[in-house]
């Protein structure tokens, strides 16, 4: 299964194995990760949660060719639209990009090893993102950092995140799962209802805001999906080679 569930006393770690592929996400890991966070929200005696991927590799987001998936509770790999009430921290080895880095910024906390990398390339492939970065990103980041991570395919290294508030924790290579659990045992010292309500708290005066980011998300997929920039760039990633833009 390319979705496995671990247990550490009242912390849930859920981890992406799909190494092959990136930790690219299709259906499968969709519905695997939306039943496990299923479980973080449902389960009393889980305090906190945990995603990460591999030792290489965090998620190179959507699988282009087999199409990613959707559940009712969570939305996009079953964790972009989800209204969670127990924390969440993604621990970050190796790249998190597209899909993947918008997985990290659903979660509440992140955690990445300094040799991470985050990056949205959707337009270098005639896409926008479309699992809520135009608007997360703009609000984790600088605007114009933002915008350049949007618009060019920029990445940022472990440390620059860091230092723009992005990420909580910068571990050694091979230490962001050890550092995850770290930060999410200092959670559950925290009486679980009071983090659980602060973070709803949290959530709710957000709520308006992230329904017209969906809103103008769905506008730009929709304009995007309709272009010949699309179907070229789709084209080019497959046949690994550069795209020859039209500009419509």
């Amino acid at each position: 299964m390319p979705i496995r569930q671990s247990v550490h006393g009242k912390v849930l770690v859920v981890h992406m194995e799909r190494e092959a592929k990136r930790n690219a996400i299709d259906q499968e890991m969709s519905l695997g990760i939306g039943a496990a966070l299923d479980r973080l929200d449902d389960d009393d005696q889980l305090w906190a949660g945990i995603i990460t991927g591999t030792g290489t590799v965090f998620s190179a987001g959507t699988d282009l060719k087999a199409g990613s998936g959707y559940t009712e509770r969570g939305g996009e790999y079953g964790i972009i639209r989800r209204r969670r009430r127990t924390p969440l921290i993604a621990a970050v080895e190796g790249p998190a990009l597209g899909g993947g880095f918008e997985i990290a910024m659903a979660c509440d906390l992140i955690v990445a090893a300094s040799d991470a990398r985050f990056a949205l390339p959707e337009t270098r492939r005639g896409l926008v993102a479309t699992s809520g970065a135009l608007f997360r990103a703009v609000r984790a980041l600088p605007l114009h950092v933002a915008k350049q991570l949007l618009i060019t395919g920029a990445g940022l290294t472990a440390d620059r995140a860091y230092d723009l508030g992005l990420i909580n924790v910068v571990t050694e290579p091979g230490k962001a799962l050890e550092g995850a659990l770290a930060l999410a045992e200092d959670i559950c010292v925290s009486s679980p209802v009071a983090v659980r309500e602060t973070l709803a708290a949290i959530e709710a005066q957000f709520a308006d805001t992230d329904e017209r980011g969906w809103e103008a998300t769905a506008r730009a997929a929709e304009a995007v999906t309709s272009s010949e920039d699309m179907k070229e760039g789709i084209a080019a990633f497959f046949e690994r080679r550069e795209p020859r833009w039209r500009g419509h």
